[in-house]
């Protein structure tokens, strides 16, 4: 189980382990939490005053100080996995659904034909439609695409890297996904 580490201003900046999540709490990191609490940790007792230490850890924390990096200049890595889960396993030429061990990452523009590997010229498809359309565009092999490509955003690609989201991290997060996204149908 992974935590949602949101900056103090409610920016996603990653899933970390349990383990991370006691760290920032012990060092007084955690600015506010959200969510609920999903594990507790005991530690040894205070020699004066004989008071055991306890961390309670909720799904969502936002930690202080400034992020190094501004998550929106940040472009989402493509993979396999995440293309499968934006397209919701649809197949971009035939329109049927399939499980991710039957489809493949279609290039729309195939790199015979100079095209590249980016989220804006691939979708997904079955492997007997991406033989079909082998290395031609949909306009050539006359395979129209069933829908368009796109770059998900920050809070989408959040969803899409993480395969057990907690009930509360994806209400969360589908809070501010567009109102466009794919990930609301």
């Amino acid at each position: 189980m992974k935590v949602l580490k949101l900056s103090a201003q409610g920016l996603p900046q990653s899933w970390i382990s349990m383990e991370q999540a006691v760290v920032h709490y012990a060092s007084d990191e955690v600015r506010w939490e959200s969510g609920g609490e999903v594990a507790v940790f005991r530690g040894g007792h205070n020699a004066i005053t004989g008071i055991q230490s306890v961390i309670r850890v909720n799904s969502i924390i936002g930690t202080r100080g400034v992020p190094r990096i501004n998550p929106f200049n940040l472009r989402p890595t493509l993979t396999n996995a995440k293309l499968f889960v934006r397209d919701r396993n649809v197949c971009a030429y035939c329109g049927d659904h399939f499980h991710e061990t039957e489809l493949t990452r279609e290039h729309i523009i195939p790199f015979a034909q100079k095209g590249v590997d980016t989220w804006m010229n691939v979708v997904t498809a079955c492997r007997p439609c991406n033989h079909r359309k082998s290395h031609r565009t949909p306009e050539q092999a006359h395979m129209p695409l069933l829908y368009a490509p796109y770059v998900p955003s920050l809070w989408e690609d959040f969803i899409l890297r993480n395969r057990r989201i907690l009930a509360d991290q994806m209400e969360f997060l589908m809070s501010h996904v567009p109102r466009s996204s794919r990930l609301l149908i």
